[in-house]
């Protein structure tokens, strides 16, 4: 299937596929939108079960990103990328080095930062090859503020929906908790609200 008849293509400005046989990268970064600045967003990697599977989440983030950053008034504009591959098996230094090179590449145009699969000590080597990263070590760990951004968001469509200011005794179901996820059901936790978890990964939830 061609970019272009994804149903989650939406007149993105770019999309680059990055490969890099011995470093056993594939990589896709897509640049939906740099109308109020470059685009920005982080780096998923994920097992895809295949490519255009792959093309379709990084076209979606790359959107979202670009609304994301817009209401938070940043000059930014929305991008994302996506690295398929089991971070748990496939992620290695030489791997994010030559992804990074390909961001170096874009020369501004993109700046990458932490998701699903990439952590801040990963985001510290990709800042060793490019100038373009977001999220590292010194600033902190963004999850908490994803979490509490999130559960903001929560509170506000309870208040909108159901007249009431507390999510004390509601049943909240929770789909993953992974960094984000597991800030999430803290707050929520610490607000009354009776949670229901799943995960891919038993561990998270034990």
């Amino acid at each position: 299937m061609s970019v272009f008849d994804n149903s989650e293509y939406d007149n993105h400005e770019q999309v680059l596929f990055c490969r890099d046989g011995e470093a056993g990268l594939f990589a896709i970064i897509a640049i939906h939108d740099t109308t109020l600045g470059p685009a920005a967003g982080g780096c998923r990697m994920w097992p895809y079960a295949s490519v255009n599977e792959a093309v379709t989440d990084v076209l979606r983030l790359s959107q979202a990103m670009s609304y994301k950053n817009a209401l938070a008034g940043l000059s930014l504009g929305g991008g994302k990328s996506v690295i398929i591959g089991d971070p748990n098996k496939d992620k290695n230094e030489e791997l994010l080095t030559s992804f990074a090179r390909f961001v170096q590449r874009l020369g501004g145009q993109y700046y990458t930062a932490e998701d699903i699969g990439i952590g801040i000590s990963d985001v510290e080597v990709l800042a060793k090859e490019s100038d373009y990263v977001f999220g590292l070590s010194t600033t902190g760990d963004p999850s908490p503020f994803t979490a509490r951004g999130c559960f903001e968001g929560m509170r506000a469509a309870v208040k909108h929906k159901l007249s009431r200011d507390s999510l004390d005794g509601l049943k909240v179901a929770v789909q993953g908790v992974g960094n984000v996820g597991q800030f999430l059901c803290k707050n929520l936790h610490e607000a009354g609200a009776e949670l229901v978890v799943a995960d891919v990964n038993s561990e998270a939830i034990a």
